[in-house]
């Protein structure tokens, strides 16, 4: 059974994702105009690049991390497991429509991207960039 401070935490958790989607969505329309390559970027560039990519980590964490680890306990309460066992689940219980690019987005959250070496750099943020709508339609998901 659901208790009301479940309910408030998830609550809570909606309105924290709604205001990081809001600071995620900024700065992905700030970095859609800048280069994605390296070799091109300048101090500030970068340091626009670096938020882009905090800020798409800080919403994967809080939807994955918390969000859907408390909608899946509060939905089965038994339910132990993974990070990736609670993104099947969800998936399973049609939080989410595909885990897989939620495993995809979850792993780079986990990347370094501070190495900084051109390959590597221009690898992330194509992933991120193509993956942050994912993130922005979150707005969808977790709005009753």
């Amino acid at each position: 059974m659901t208790s009301q401070t479940e309910i408030e935490l998830l609550k809570s958790y909606q309105e924290k994702l709604i205001q990081a989607i809001g600071y995620l969505d900024y700065s992905y329309q700030k970095v859609l105009k800048l280069p994605t390559q390296f070799a091109k970027l300048d101090q500030e560039t970068l340091e626009t690049w670096e938020s882009f990519s905090a800020r798409f980590s800080r919403v994967s964490d809080l939807f994955l991390s918390k969000y859907v680890r408390l909608y899946v306990d509060m939905h089965e309460p038994g339910f132990r497991g993974t990070m990736i066992d609670f993104i099947n689940q969800a998936e399973k219980m049609r939080l989410l429509h595909d885990a897989n690019t939620w495993v995809e987005i979850r792993k780079l959250r986990n990347a370094t991207a501070h190495e900084y070496s051109d390959q590597a750099f221009d690898d992330y943020v194509q992933k991120i960039l193509s993956l942050t709508p994912k993130l922005l339609e979150l707005k969808t998901v977790i709005t009753p």
